[in-house]
């Protein structure tokens, strides 16, 4: 029964002028910063749809929630023509979109999320990506039926998974329809046809539809009014909670992030993959925070959008165990205490743990159980005591360990030292695995790994998620605005952008971040700017922002930042400590997005790193960037052109380019320019996922690969016959002595 023509419904609620007055403030002397105020009230929205008046006509509904209750309503009806689906999605994007920010305009509201029914995107299908990119909406898509339905009375947990793998079906498949005598029914209704006997269902009109969406919609949302992280049976990660989210579904937004034959690899690979019904499984310690856990739900979601069977497992917490952890992180890069040890007691506790967690994993239906995944990697050096549990339950099974973290292969073999002392309890375990793949960074792998198991890839980000993509001044000014109440909040000194600029470093608060280099680097600068550009008044100084969130096994962020603020406020760097703005942002990627695109120049300053891809983040932003020769962070900046590399420690040479930067307009206009149009493809998350379908596809034929420290991206290029060209931008190939 198609719904029955309806008038359309404008919005009724009257924003106040006296309130637009009182929160607007002036872009001040930033001609790229649109009008913009100093609030913006968080709001929700319900969307769905529906073919009414003979298949001609087709109306919208959008239900306006505040996260209490729905405060608003509008309807529209557009032509529809069966053979033009096209133009229906085409009109039906823009109908929407027109509507949500003529309403965001009008009231001073930044909208989070929208609840989409599923029956709207059957006509639009790229509805959600356009919400996602154009309006940094995330679109939660709900399987509202058009009659209404009953809750079920068994926890239904076919409703969040339906497999280890990884696959799902929509929400409100099993809900059972409340049905109701036809004759008290057609009471009510005078349109219902004379003669219909027995029970009907009582149908849910279209404004009804869009108010269910909304209220489904807000429950998806947490503390800091950011999605809640979804974790399923044994600990699954259900990325963008459990497929409801949809933030890509246009597979050709991904391909735009990359060049041609990237793209082509990648298909090549993916077909090969569901052909065979290949399941691939990783396994990390956090599902949240640090850059593993960044890239393993951007892989996730992509792979997904793929219909490749992929599943991501995280332990259960443990947070004597994560203090463990982060000892072993920090002696491995040589930034912990020399008398920093690990026990005895803190093996067995660790030993335990993993023992605990993989038991349930390599249990019957679990994904390392007999019939589970077909291959598995194993991330850093939390989770190597997997392997062996693994070898000794299903002993063919192809296990891939990764290390993100530059390990001290100078310190891991002198006798004695902490260093070998952990390297040694680790290696033990991931000696075991297929193959080890490290950072393509000098002396990061100690030379007990054979070469002929060493593998090289970069570390990758998401050119499409909330970290990297470009939002709209509206949505930017928002979340400039969410990081000015922290601020304040937390009584920190305010960022005062737009109208002062400010000098950005993101990284957690970790001792190898090079903080302390951070703070003095700015210091001198500013005694640059004071000396050398007298005409500058001292609000044409810019502040230094240095920010970042923790992962949830990283104890030690606390006591960084208090020694941080400590040091600010010594007598050294006191006269500028107003200009110092420190904080521990929560876990929003558009909240890190909004303050690096804003931010004048950025720094990475690491003594020591892993790969830092927050690098190429800025690069890919146009930020112009400094930082410092170590890890992987040269292979990603080229010198002089989209940034600088210094020598670590090496303040005085910092500050010297951060005058230049900032004095020279020319010189920043260039480098921000080149910067933009020159970062490979091999850190954006297609490039890398390329990577792991290459070695699914290569284990899935039988082979064992030999890499002999070559890069992965060079291998899957050479078996897939997409071969690099001159003119494609790649990290340096230079020769690297891997090992020490």
């Amino acid at each position: 029964m198609a719904p029955p023509r309806t008038k359309d419904h404008q919005f009724e609620s009257k924003p106040s002028a006296a309130v637009r007055r009182r929160l607007s403030s002036a872009g001040g002397k930033k001609p790229h910063v649109a009008s913009s105020f100093s609030s913006l009230t968080p709001m929700w929205a319900g969307i769905a749809g529906a073919i009414i008046n003979n298949n001609t006509e087709y109306t919208i509904a959008i239900s306006v929630h505040d996260s209490v209750y729905s405060t608003d309503f509008a309807s529209s009806t557009i032509p529809y023509t069966a053979d033009n689906l096209e133009k229906t999605s085409k009109d039906i994007e823009a109908l929407v979109l027109k509507t949500l920010r003529n309403f965001s305009d009008d009231h001073l509201c930044k909208f989070l999320g929208a609840g989409v029914a599923l029956s709207l995107l059957r006509e639009c299908p790229n509805l959600c990506t356009r919400l996602w990119l154009d309006m940094d909406i995330v679109p939660i898509v709900f399987n509202i039926k058009p009659f209404h339905t009953d809750s079920a009375t068994r926890p239904n947990v076919k409703h969040r998974i339906s497999s280890t793998s990884g696959s799902y079906v929509p929400s409100g498949t099993e809900t059972p329809t409340v049905y109701v005598e036809s004759a008290h029914l057609a009471a009510a209704d005078p349109h219902l046809q004379v003669g219909v006997a027995g029970k009907l269902p009582i149908p849910r009109t279209l404004d009804e539809q869009a108010d269910s969406a909304a209220r489904k919609c807000i429950m998806y949302f947490g503390p800091g009014n950011n999605p809640r992280l979804s974790i399923g049976p044994r600990n699954q990660v259900t990325v963008d909670a459990a497929g409801k989210i949809h933030l890509i579904d246009d597979l050709d937004e991904y391909k735009k992030t990359v060049g041609p034959k990237t793209w082509n690899a990648v298909v090549k690979l993916a077909d090969e993959l569901r052909e065979k019904q290949i399941k691939i499984g990783f396994f990390s310690s956090t599902p949240q925070g640090g850059g593993v856990a960044l890239m393993r739900h951007a892989l996730i979601r992509f792979l997904t959008a793929l219909d490749v069977d992929v599943a991501w497992y995280v332990p259960n917490p443990s947070p004597a165990v994560f203090r463990t952890t982060k000892n072993n992180h920090n002696i491995l890069q040589g930034v912990a205490s020399p008398d920093l040890r690990l026990t005895k007691d803190a093996k067995e506790n660790f030993d335990a743990w993993i023992l605990k967690n993989g038991l349930r994993w390599t249990a019957e239906g679990g994904p390392l159980a007999p019939g589970g995944v077909d291959i598995a990697f194993i991330d850093d050096p939390q989770m190597p005591g997997l392997i062996p549990l693994i070898k000794k339950v299903r002993p063919e099974l192809p296990i891939v360990y990764r290390s993100h973290i530059e390990i001290r292969s100078d310190l891991v073999h002198v006798p004695g030292s902490p260093q070998e002392e952990v390297w040694k309890y680790l290696w033990n375990n991931i000696q075991i695995a297929d193959l080890f793949i490290s950072h393509p960074v000098n002396k990061f792998v100690p030379s007990d790994v054979p070469i002929e198991k060493l593998a090289l890839l970069g570390a990758a980000t998401d050119w499409l998620d909330g970290l990297n993509k470009e939002l709209a001044p509206w949505d930017s000014a928002f979340y400039m605005g969410e990081f000015r109440n922290l601020c304040l909040k937390e009584k920190m000194n305010e960022l005062q952008w737009p109208h002062r600029d400010y000098i950005i470093q993101v990284a957690r608060f970790d001792p190898a971040k090079g903080i302390p280099n951070v703070i003095d680097s700015y210091v001198r600068f500013r005694r640059l700017l004071k000396e050398k550009s007298p005409e500058l008044e001292e609000e044409d100084h810019p502040q230094m922002l240095i920010c970042g969130h923790g992962a949830v096994d990283d104890p030690d962020a606390s006591i960084i930042y208090d020694q941080v603020i400590q040091l600010i406020h010594s007598d050294a760097y006191r006269e500028y400590a107003k200009d110092f703005v420190v904080m521990r942002v929560p876990p929003s990627d558009q909240l890190l997005n909004a303050l690096m695109s804003n931010a004048k120049i950025a720094l990475q300053l690491s003594t020591r790193e892993g790969f830092e891809v927050k690098v190429s983040e800025a690069i890919h932003t146009g930020i112009p960037i400094v930082a410092c020769n170590t890890g992987g962070i040269p292979l990603q900046v080229q010198h002089g052109k989209s940034g600088y590399i210094t020598t670590p420690g090496d303040n005085i040479a910092v500050a010297q380019h951060l005058y230049d930067l900032y004095t020279d307009a020319d010189l920043h206009k260039e480098m921000s320019q080149y910067a933009k149009t020159h970062v490979s493809d091999e850190v954006g998350t297609v490039g890398n996922a390329a990577a792991w379908l290459y070695l699914a596809v290569m284990y899935s034929r039988g082979v064992k690969i030999q890499p002999k420290g070559a890069w992965l991206n060079d291998m899957l290029r050479q078996e897939t016959g997409e071969l690099y060209t001159a003119d494609e931008t790649k990290l340096p190939r230079t020769r690297l002595d891997l090992q020490g």
